[in-house]
């Protein structure tokens, strides 16, 4: 098991993802995911993913439960498992370059936008909860990425950083545990998955209490700014590996 010359990279992979999710409330798919892809299989990468995302929501709710906007979760996790079947069927049968090119041009577009417009998109309430929902499903079916539609979702209804991570926490829990049973009935949870969790879980861990640290300490504007930024990078990313 320790002769694995792709453990360690593995490793490292998910103490960055970990840290990026426990400081801004998403990114261990995001980030995981197409990291991962470059040393293990991604039929691997995402259920393990998906699995950790579990454990870190796990803990940091166990701590900052009273942050989580509660009907917001709701209306979100709803769509999602309507949106999960899909999602899976995309990642069994569908080749995944038009999906990854289509969501690496909307992310990086709408945070350019944010970033640069002097008029800032918002929404009042949660009506449109379910749209970002839906998507979220389909993409954490498919790629274990349910982050960017929920990103999007919390900076247009302007949480501020403590309540965007614990409320995206209150999604990711019960989506991600839903996501998980789905793999498993696509035969997708293999050994390989559980023995990766194994050997990040302490690593993972720090990460979270790490994250949890820096969250505390950031301004709103600059948190908002890092999170589109960071959401660029990632779009590059994603096109990067798709192309």
């Amino acid at each position: 098991m320790f002769a694995d010359p792709l453990l360690i990279p593995v490793i490292g992979i998910v103490f960055l993802a970990t840290l990026i999710q426990s400081a801004f409330g998403f990114g261990v798919a995001l980030v995981a995911v197409p990291l991962l892809a470059f040393v293990i299989p991604v039929q691997v990468a995402v259920p393990l993913t998906t699995l950790l995302s579990i454990t870190i929501a796990g803990m940091i709710l166990s701590q900052d439960w009273r942050k989580v906007h509660f009907a917001s979760a709701w209306w979100l996790v709803l769509p999602t498992l309507l949106g999960i079947p899909i999602g899976l069927f995309i990642l069994t049968e569908v080749s995944p370059i038009v999906v990854k090119v289509a969501m690496a041009a909307i992310i990086i577009a709408f945070s350019c936008y944010c970033l640069f417009s002097r008029r800032k998109p918002q929404l009042k309430d949660d009506r449109f909860a379910r749209i970002f929902g839906f998507g979220a499903g389909v993409l954490g079916g498919a790629y274990g990425m349910n982050g960017p539609p929920l990103v999007v979702y919390g900076t247009l209804r302007g949480w501020t950083p403590e309540h965007f991570r614990a409320t995206l926490q209150g999604y990711f829990l019960p989506a991600s545990a839903a996501g998980l049973l789905g793999f498993w009935l696509a035969g997708l949870w293999v050994p390989d998955v559980n023995r990766y969790y194994l050997m990040s879980l302490i690593p993972a861990l720090l990460a979270v209490w790490i994250g949890r640290a820096i969250n505390r300490r950031m301004h709103p504007e600059a948190f908002i700014r890092y999170v589109h930024l960071g959401l660029i990078g990632i779009g590059f990313l994603l096109l990067f590996q798709a192309l």
